[in-house]
C-alpha cells in the first residue's frame, strides 16, 4: 500500500543481456532498493513507478534467465516466483523484456511465460539497435499470433516508457490457448500433479513436476509423490521436456519468419575490427593493463580535492559538536569516537565513486564482456573457466556478490576453486586501507608524469589477482575433478553509456557501501571508544599523577604533558591492555598493540581498519586531524623515529591484500559451500599466508 493505495505488483522477466536493468531504472528511477530473497542470498531489486495520477506498480527485477527450466539457484527464484500461488513476490502481471535484435533466442522463455496464464504483455527493448542493423518488425502480426500486446521501447533512452506504463494500467486476466498443451501431451497428469503441488495452473505444475529431482526448494514427501505419480502414469518426463522445447521453437520460427525482416546488412564491419584488437591475446591485454593503470591513476589525482573537502566538513563538525554540546561521556563519544570512525571511511567516497565508474562504464559499452572472453584462455591454464573470470572480476566491487556469481559455474571443482580464490581479488572495502597506508609510505612523486601512489595500487591489485590465479592453480592439483565446465558468452553490442543508467548504478553501490559500512563502523566506534574511555585501575584514572611522577625531571610544555597523558591513559585502559595482549604475535610483522586492534575489528568489514585507527588515536587528543595525520605522526618508542616507515606500511599492505576479507565473506563461503571445513580452511590458509608475507616484507624493507 502506497498513501493508501494498493500497488500493482508487476514482475519484469527476461533472458541476461535484454536491458531489463536498464528498464527497470526507467521505470522506477531512484524509487528502488535491493534486498535478498527470504532464506537465500539472490538479489532481489524492487521500486515503484507512478503509472498515472491514480494508479501505482511495484516493479520486480527477477534475475535474468533463459528458461523456466532452471539450472541455478537465481534461476530458480524466477520459477518459484511465477508459480507459487502464495508466493509473497507473486505478480499480478508480467512485463516479459526481450531483446528486439534477437527475438528467436527470448521468445522461448516469453511462450513459457505465457502458458503461465498471468497478464501478460511484450516488450521488445533496444529498437535503437534494430534500426541501425536493418531489421523490420512486424508489431502488428506478433501481437495476433501470441494475442498479447507489444511494446517497442528503447529503455536506455527512455523511449516508449510512457506507453508502457499505459499498456500495464489496462493489462487484465484473459484466456488464450496455450502454446504447448501439457493437457494434450500428457492427459490428467498436469491436474493430478497441480493436487499434489498445490499450483493453480496446469503449466505451473507441468513445470515443478517435470524437473522435481532437480529442484531444491520442494518438499520432500511432495518430491516422493510426483515420482510416484510418475511411475504410475508412465509419464517419461524428459521425452516431453524435448518435445516442448521442439514445438516452442517450432512456434517462434514460424512467427518470426513472416514478421522479422533484415535488410542487406548495413555495415558492422567496424565492430569486427575492433573486436579482434580487444580480444586480441597481446593487444588485448595491453588496452586492459592500460585501462587498469588509467584507473588508479585516476583515483589518487581526481580525488584529492573532494577528500580535502570531505575531510574539511568533518573536522569542522567534531569541533562543533564539542563547542556545542556540554562537556561530558555523550560529547566525546560524538566527537571522538563516531565521527572520526565515520570520516575515515566517508573521506574515501571520492575514491570508490571513481572505482564503481570506471567499472560502470566498462560494463555499460560492453567493454567488460571483451575482457571475460579474453580471460578465457587464460583462467583455463589455472584450473578455472572463463566464467570464473565474472566473479574474479567482480571481486573488485565486494567478495560477496561474486561469490554468489560462482553459482552459474556448473563444474564442482571450478566452482569451488573460484570461491576459494575470489577474496585475493581486490575489494573496494580494502580501497580506503591501501590508499592510507600508500599516502603514508609512498613519497607523492611523479615520474615521466606517472603518479607513484597510483603506480603502486594498480600493483596491488595485479599482485591480488596474480596470487588469485596461483592459489587457482595449486588447488586444480589437488582437487579431483568431477566434470568439466563449457563456457557459451553472448557478446553485447557496443553501446554509448548513458550518463543516467551510470549516475543510478554508481549512486546505488555508493550508497551501499556507505550504509553497510556505516552500521558496522558505527557499533565499532562505540565500542572502541568506550574501551578506550575506560580503564580497569588508577594507572587510567590518575594518568596525570603517573605521568608527572614519570617526566618529573623533563620541562615539558603544556602541550607535551597533555599528549603524554592521553598516550598514557590510553594505553593502560581496556583496549590498551587487550591490544598489548596480542601484540607479542604481531610484533614479528612491525605491528604495535593499535595495529593489532585495527586488525581484530576489521575482521567485521575491512575498511573499519581506517575507522579504527581514526578513533583510537583520536581519544584523548585535543587536535582534529585525519587518520593520515594521526599515523604519520605516530612515533617508534624504540628508534624515536616514525612508527609507519615503509617497512611497516609494506608490510600491512601485504596483510590485508592476503588475509581472508571479513566476517561476511566467511559466512557466504560457508552457504555457498553447505560445509563449514571450506570457510574454515580457507580463513587459515589465507590469514597465515599472509602473516608469512608480511613477516617476509618487514625483513626485507627493514
Amino acid at each position: 500500500m502506497i498513501g493508501g493505495r494498493k500497488a500493482l505488483k508487476v514482475a519484469l522477466v527476461g533472458n541476461p543481456n535484454t536491458g531489463k536493468s536498464s528498464l527497470f531504472n526507467a521505470l522506477t528511477g531512484l524509487n528502488q532498493k535491493v534486498s535478498n530473497y527470504p532464506g537465500i542470498t539472490v538479489e532481489k531489486k524492487s521500486g515503484f513507478s507512478k503509472l498515472d495520477q491514480t494508479s501505482i506498480a511495484e516493479i520486480t527485477d527477477l534475475p535474468g534467465t533463459y528458461s523456466l527450466h532452471p539450472s541455478s539457484v537465481d534461476e530458480e527464484v524466477v520459477l518459484r516466483t511465477l508459480t507459487e500461488p502464495n508466493n509473497p513476490d507473486r505478480p499480478d502481471a508480467i512485463v516479459a523484456v526481450a531483446d528486439a535484435t534477437n527475438l528467436k533466442r527470448n521468445l522461448y522463455l516469453f511462450t513459457q511465460i505465457l502458458d503461465l496464464g498471468l497478464p501478460t504483455l511484450l516488450v521488445l527493448n533496444m529498437v535503437d539497435q534494430v534500426r541501425r542493423k536493418g531489421i523490420e518488425i512486424d508489431v502488428e502480426k506478433i501481437e495476433r499470433d501470441f494475442g498479447v500486446k507489444v511494446v517497442l521501447v528503447n529503455a536506455r533512452k527512455g523511449e516508449g516508457i510512457d506507453v508502457l506504463k499505459k499498456e500495464v494500467i489496462k493489462l487484465a486476466p484473459e484466456f488464450r490457448a496455450p502454446v504447448f498443451d501439457v493437457r494434450e501431451k500428457a492427459p490428467n497428469y498436469a491436474e493430478s500433479a497441480r493436487q499434489v503441488l498445490g499450483l493453480d495452473g496446469d503449466y505451473a505444475a507441468w513445470l515443478v513436476a517435470t524437473q522435481i529431482e532437480d529442484l531444491n526448494y520442494i518438499d520432500k514427501l511432495k518430491v516422493e509423490e510426483i515420482l510416484q505419480l510418475n511411475l504410475r502414469t508412465k509419464v517419461d518426463t524428459k521425452r516431453l521436456r524435448i518435445q516442448e522445447t521442439i514445438q516452442r521453437y517450432k512456434i517462434v520460427n514460424d512467427i518470426l519468419k513472416e514478421a522479422v525482416t533484415v535488410s542487406p546488412e548495413k555495415d558492422r564491419s567496424w565492430t569486427g575490427r575492433l573486436d579482434r584488437i580487444i580480444t586480441h591475446k597481446v593487444y588485448g591485454v595491453i588496452i586492459l593493463l592500460f585501462l587498469l593503470f588509467l584507473i588508479f591513476q585516476a583515483i589518487f589525482s581526481w580525488a584529492e580535492l573532494p577528500m580535502n573537502l570531505i575531510d574539511i566538513i568533518f573536522s569542522e563538525l567534531s569541533i562543533w559538536v564539542k563547542e556545542t554540546m556540554e562537556p561530558g561521556a555523550l560529547t566525546s563519544l560524538i566527537s571522538d569516537g563516531i565521527i572520526p570512525g565515520v570520516a575515515g571511511v566517508v573521506i574515501f567516497l571520492p575514491q570508490i565513486f571513481i572505482l564503481f565508474t570506471f567499472i560502470t562504464l566498462m560494463e555499460e559499452t560492453g567493454y567488460m564482456a571483451r575482457v571475460v572472453f579474453l580471460m578465457d584462455k587464460l583462467m583455463r591454464r589455472f584450473g578455472l573457466s572463463g566464467k570464473s573470470v565474472v566473479p574474479l572480476i567482480s571481486g573488485t566491487a565486494c567478495a560477496i556478490p561474486a561469490i554468489m556469481a560462482t553459482r552459474n559455474i556448473e563444474s564442482w571443482k571450478e566452482r569451488l576453486i573460484t570461491i576459494f580464490v575470489t577474496p585475493f581479488t581486490t575489494c573496494s572495502a580494502r580501497l580506503p586501507v591501501y590508499t592510507v597506508l600508500i599516502g603514508l609510505v609512498i613519497p607523492s612523486e611523479r615520474y615521466f608524469g606517472v603518479n607513484l601512489q597510483g603506480l603502486v595500487l594498480m600493483f596491488m591489485y595485479l599482485l591480488g589477482f596474480g596470487v588469485a590465479l596461483g592459489s587457482a592453480w595449486l588447488m586444480s592439483k589437488l582437487i579431483p575433478t568431477r566434470k568439466t565446465s563449457q563456457f557459451i558468452l553472448e557478446m553485447p553490442a557496443y553501446r554509448v553509456p548513458l550518463y543516467k543508467n551510470v549516475l543510478l548504478t554508481i549512486w546505488g553501490k555508493g550508497k551501499a557501501f556507505v550504509t553497510n559500512a556505516g552500521k558496522i563502523i558505527i557499533a565499532i566506534s562505540i565500542v572502541l571508544w568506550v574501551m578506550a574511555s575506560n580503564g580497569p585501575n588508577d594507572h587510567f584514572t590518575d594518568a596525570e599523577q603517573y605521568v608527572r611522577t614519570e617526566y618529573a625531571q623533563v620541562d615539558l610544555s603544556p602541550e607535551e604533558f597533555e599528549s603524554k597523558v592521553g598516550s598514557y591513559r590510553l594505553e593502560h585502559s581496556y583496549i590498551g591492555y587487550l591490544g598489548q595482549a596480542i601484540e607479542p604475535g604481531i610484533r614479528p610483522l612491525g605491528y604495535d598493540w593499535k595495529v593489532g586492534i585495527a586488525l581484530i575489528s576489521s575482521f567485521a568489514a575491512r575498511e573499519v581498519f581506517v575507522g579504527t585507527m581514526a578513533t583510537i588515536y583520536s581519544v584523548g587528543s585535543e587536535d582534529e586531524k585525519t587518520v593520515m595525520e594521526y599515523m604519520a605522526s605516530e612515533k617508534n618508542k624504540t628508534t624515536g623515529g616514525p612508527f609507519f616507515t615503509l617497512a611497516v606500511g609494506m608490510s600491512l599492505l601485504m596483510f590485508y591484500a592476503f588475509a581472508m576479507q571479513c566476517m561476511s565473506t566467511f559466512a557466504i563461503v560457508k552457504k555457498e559451500t553447505n560445509s563449514w571445513r571450506w570457510p574454515i580452511f580457507q580463513a587459515v590458509f589465507m590469514t597465515g599466508f599472509a602473516y608469512v608475507v608480511s613477516l617476509i616484507t618487514y625483513q626485507i624493507f627493514s
